[in-house]
C-alpha cells in the first residue's frame, strides 16, 4: 500500500514526497495499519475531518470487502499451483515495491550528515531486532534534541 499511496498522492498533486515522508514517520510512530493511518493523514491534509473519514473509508471498505473474498480463495485453494505460484511470484514483488520507495522517499528523508547516521543506526537496530516501535521513539528523541527548528 505503501509505495501505491506515495504515487497516487504525490502524482495528484496533494503532497510532495517530503510531506508524504512526514506523513508516514508520524503513521510509524502510532499502532496500527500504515494504510489507515495515511489514509487519515491525506484525507485530513487535503479536505480537514470529512476528508479524513471519507478518506479512511475509502481504504477500508474495499480492502475489507476484497481481502474477505480473496482469504477464502487462497485458503481453500492454497494447495493449487498456479495459487502456490501467484503466492511465491508476488512476495519478491511486495519486497520490490518497498526498496523502490526507500528509493523516492530518500532523498527528502536523508538530507545529510546526520539524517544519514539516524537511518544507518536505526537499520542496524533493527538487524539487531530491536522492535521498530523502540526505534520509531528513539529517533523521536533524537530529532526532538537535534533536529529542532529543521524541517
Amino acid at each position: 500500500m505503501i509505495p501505491l499511496m506515495q504515487a497516487e498522492c504525490v502524482r495528484a498533486g496533494w503532497m510532495t514526497d517530503a510531506q508524504f515522508l512526514e506523513g508516514l514517520a508520524v503513521g510509524s510512530a502510532l499502532p496500527g495499519p500504515i494504510a489507515t493511518k495515511m489514509a487519515l493523514y491525506v484525507g485530513y491534509a487535503e479536505a480537514g475531518p470529512l476528508g479524513a473519514a471519507a478518506a479512511v473509508v475509502g481504504v477500508l471498505l474495499p480492502s475489507l470487502v476484497l481481502m474477505s473474498a480473496l482469504t477464502g480463495v487462497v485458503f481453500r485453494y492454497r494447495e493449487n499451483p498456479y495459487v502456490a505460484g501467484a503466492l511465491s511470484g508476488v512476495k519478491p514483488a511486495v519486497v520490490g515495491m518497498l526498496a523502490f520507495v526507500v528509493w523516492e522517499l530518500g532523498p527528502a528523508g536523508v538530507t545529510g550528515l546526520a539524517t544519514t547516521l539516524v537511518a544507518v543506526v536505526a537499520f542496524g537496530a533493527l538487524v539487531a531486532r530491536v522492535h521498530p516501535g523502540v526505534v520509531i521513539v528513539a529517533a523521536m528523541l533524537v530529532g526532538a534534541l537535534a533536529f529542532r527548528g529543521t524541517s
